[in-house]
């Protein structure tokens, strides 16, 4: 492991720099490591390599890229169980939702899109002109925590199908993930400079990345705050921009439906890797009539959960990734009481070693409290009731965000109702998720798409030729 390594120019390189962070176990609060960071110096080599790498590459045929993806996609599956075992330490996520979801997510999702891909054409005749799509540049790819290897994923896959070269700057809480994910890269051959890393904070390193006017296209998942601040970054050069931000995601119930399924699929959500995931269904929607029904399941559902050591088999819940991540999540529970909301389970921190606080469900929330409107990406469920269909629509609406969203009930309504929600994703009853199906939001959620061949196309320039 190169932790006080970068890679660009193909190979591992020593980095100047005096600065380092430190890699916390949120386990045990332990150190794991210290990662360099980057500097500016590093960043300017780092894109001049992708600079440098992006003609040949973008010439290269397609058939070519998508054999050097497809080595990485191999050298993802040898190595599931190491990037298994290193996402439990550095982030917190249980070993099985690290075996079953964090690692099998990814190469699922390069499955499906590189199955894609094979159809694809990059060029198609309109009257006289031939439309040519290919990469733009050099893409910047920005990368949150929460799921250290597949956001990373999420990116490069496209983008080097595409045609673009990358230079990726992971988060600083989980990077080791990353480095393990270069080192398999590094042996899949790719030519030097398609593929680079930096290491570093995001105030300092990815600054200096998302700032630099040879960087062509902007990729990052992360806070809304955050994104809506790379639109000015952006604007200097008029970089493209694709953004999958944060969420605020309802579980709508319709009478007449599978409660105890809506339930469970909005529960689930904020239990597994400890609720921090932006699509978490996180507001569970439900008529007045329903809510004493509603709480017994919740008490039924939640009274063997398992919260602890998130290396033991039986352990769902694990820490919260960092005590910063922590402190808020505390926070948004103070919050909730102090504007009277009920807490019908856990509410508290745990305490011991390590970031653990109890997964929480408030009751009686209305949708203008804080829990309700802001992203708490942590293991906090809230229930709202309603007394129409009607209500329960525009409740499910009234939030910035749109990335997902869930609908349990009889079919026709339940469909109707999903058609009306203002989200990217939308599960109706017990519906399930393709990896070639679109992924992002509306408003606030975010622009542009992952997944399949809508994720490829956000990556690609048009040109068209009038001959």
């Amino acid at each position: 492991m190169n932790e006080h390594k970068l890679y660009y120019d193909g190979q591992w390189q020593k980095s100047k720099s005096d600065k380092t962070i430190e890699v916390i176990n949120p386990a045990t609060e332990e150190v794991i490591t210290t990662i360099i960071e980057a500097t500016e110096e590093d960043v300017n080599r780092a894109v001049a390599s992708a600079k440098a790498a992006f003609n040949e590459w973008n010439t290269t045929s397609p058939s070519k890229r998508t054999e050097y993806v497809r080595n990485i996609l191999e050298g993802i599956k040898n190595k599931k169980q190491e990037l298994a075992d290193m996402m439990v330490k550095e982030l917190g996520t249980s070993q099985t939702f690290a075996e079953e979801t964090q690692v099998t997510l990814s190469t699922s999702e390069m499955e499906a899109t590189l199955e894609e891909f094979e159809s694809f054409e990059f060029e198609e005749k309109v009257d006289n002109a031939t439309i040519i799509k290919e990469g733009f540049g050099v893409v910047a790819c920005i990368t949150p925590w929460n799921y250290p290897l597949n956001q990373i994923q999420r990116k490069i896959t496209p983008a080097l199908l595409a045609g673009n070269t990358v230079v990726v700057k992971p988060a600083e809480l989980t990077p080791l993930t990353a480095l393990l994910l270069t080192e398999i890269i590094d042996e899949a051959g790719l030519p030097k400079g398609v593929f680079n890393l930096i290491l570093g904070s995001g105030e300092e390193a990815g600054d200096f990345l998302t700032s630099h006017p040879d960087v062509d296209v902007i990729s990052f998942t992360g806070s809304t705050k955050v994104g809506k601040s790379l639109y000015e970054k952006a604007g200097k050069t008029v970089k493209q921009l694709v953004l999958e931000l944060g969420g605020k995601s309802p579980m709508v119930y319709l009478k007449g439906g599978d409660l105890e399924l809506a339930v469970k699929k909005a529960a689930t959500t904020l239990l597994n890797n400890q609720g921090q995931s932006c699509s978490a269904l996180s507001r569970l929607i439900v008529p007045k009539d329903e809510l004493e029904n509603t709480k017994e399941i919740l008490k039924e559902l939640y009274k063997d959960v398992k919260v602890g050591d998130p290396a033991d088999d039986d352990t769902v819940v694990g820490p919260i990734s960092s005590k910063d991540q922590y402190d808020t999540v505390l926070n948004y529970i103070q919050k909730g009481k102090d504007e009277g909301a009920e807490v019908l389970l856990g509410g508290n921190k745990i305490e011991g070693q390590g970031y653990y606080v109890e997964p929480t469900v408030f009751v009686n929330v209305t949708n203008d409290m804080t829990i309700a409107q802001e992203e708490i990406f942590g293991p906090v469920l809230v229930v709202i009731t309603y007394d129409s269909v009607e209500e329960a629509v525009d409740i499910a609406n009234d939030v910035i965000y749109g990335l997902s969203g869930g609908v349990v009930g009889p079919k026709e309504e339940a469909i109707k109702v999903a058609r009306q929600i203002r989200s990217g994703n939308v599960f109706i009853n017990d519906g399930e998720k393709t990896a070639k199906a679109p992924f992002g939001g509306y408003k606030q959620s975010g622009l542009g798409r992952e997944n399949g061949i809508y994720g490829v196309e956000d990556y690609l320039e048009i040109k068209a030729l009038f001959i």
